[in-house]
């Protein structure tokens, strides 16, 4: 194991358990509220956290875009409108609302690899992502207007984001999802390397980009739908995490980048999940994460990084 992938180890077992033992107002824990409650939304931000910076690297490389994260898809869209119908039809039911959003964030997944097998240029990929999103934003508006103020509160709730409502089953769903995405993303690193260079030398290097981006789409929206649906629409961690870790071991080889970005990841998601429960009441964690990740993007951006 290479130092800087030991450092970034160390760092995230340092920050899991200092997020096990002095969370919610710096009170002591005692055993079943840190393995019954703790434990379980810590590995919640590990996990999400390690699955958004893995499909963010993946997305940049494949769009040779600084700035692509993985709800560029829509994906994150498809489980807000999903949760809307749940909040609109259902009041008061929270797995409920998280099935939906699941149901709209997987469907949403199925027809973005399906439009990733039709179409040939990447830019217009992107912009079809970006615009299903808008639409789906669009209706989730139109159908929250109908919605009874209890299940608005529940819808609200989950859009501000927070790993301590995940569940065993939750869990397993998102450890599964990660460990496919991961899959997908190793066996794919040697063409997104190939990618930086442009579409035309990848083709002539006898890179299929129609199969890269089917899989490098299917992976994403794996890993960017179950954590979606479970923890809500958190952003930053797939733009910030990839540009730290290509910052600190200065260079874009998927090799690297790929296994040190969801470590780099998971430690941003649970530094802010320790943010939002340092004081009296929790704070939404998707907020915390902004507070976190906007000024990293301004150094990279000052420092033209970016």
């Amino acid at each position: 194991m290479k130092p800087r992938t030991l450092l970034w180890c160390l760092a995230l077992i340092a920050l899991c358990l200092l997020d096990l033992i002095v969370s919610d107002g710096f009170s002591p824990a005692g055993g079943d509220i840190l393995w019954k409650l703790r434990f379980p939304r810590m590995l919640a931000a590990v996990l999400a956290g390690g699955s958004l910076a893995l499909a963010g690297a993946q997305m940049q490389a494949l769009f040779r875009n600084p700035l692509a994260d993985p709800h560029i898809m829509g994906v994150s869209g498809g489980a807000g409108l999903g949760a809307s119908i749940a909040a609109l039809a259902v009041t008061g039911s929270t797995f409920t609302l998280v099935s939906a959003a699941f149901a709209g964030a997987f469907l949403t997944g199925l027809l973005v690899v399906w439009i990733s097998a039709r179409i040939h240029s990447t830019g217009t990929l992107l912009l079809t992502g970006v615009m299903l999103g808008f639409v789906f934003s669009a209706l989730s508006s139109i159908l929250q207007y109908s919605a009874t103020e209890e299940s608005l509160k529940l819808f609200y709730s989950w859009m501000a984001g927070s790993f301590g409502s995940v569940g065993s089953a939750g869990l397993i769903v998102m450890g599964t999802a990660f460990l496919i995405g991961l899959g997908i993303a190793v066996s794919v690193g040697k063409g997104l390397d190939l990618v930086l260079f442009g579409d035309e030398f990848a083709a002539l290097s006898g890179l299929s980009l129609r199969r890269l981006r089917f899989l490098v789409m299917t992976g994403c929206a794996l890993l960017a739908g179950a954590v979606t649906a479970f923890c809500g629409p958190i952003g930053f961690v797939g733009i910030v995490a990839p540009h730290i870790v290509r910052r600190m071991e200065g260079t874009s080889v998927h090799r690297v980048v790929i296994p040190l970005s969801p470590l780099c990841g998971a430690s941003l998601a649970v530094g802010a999940d320790i943010i939002a429960h340092i004081g009296r009441h929790p704070l939404p964690v998707g907020s915390t994460m902004a507070i976190i990740g906007i000024p990293l993007i301004l150094v990279l951006l000052w420092r033209r990084r970016i």
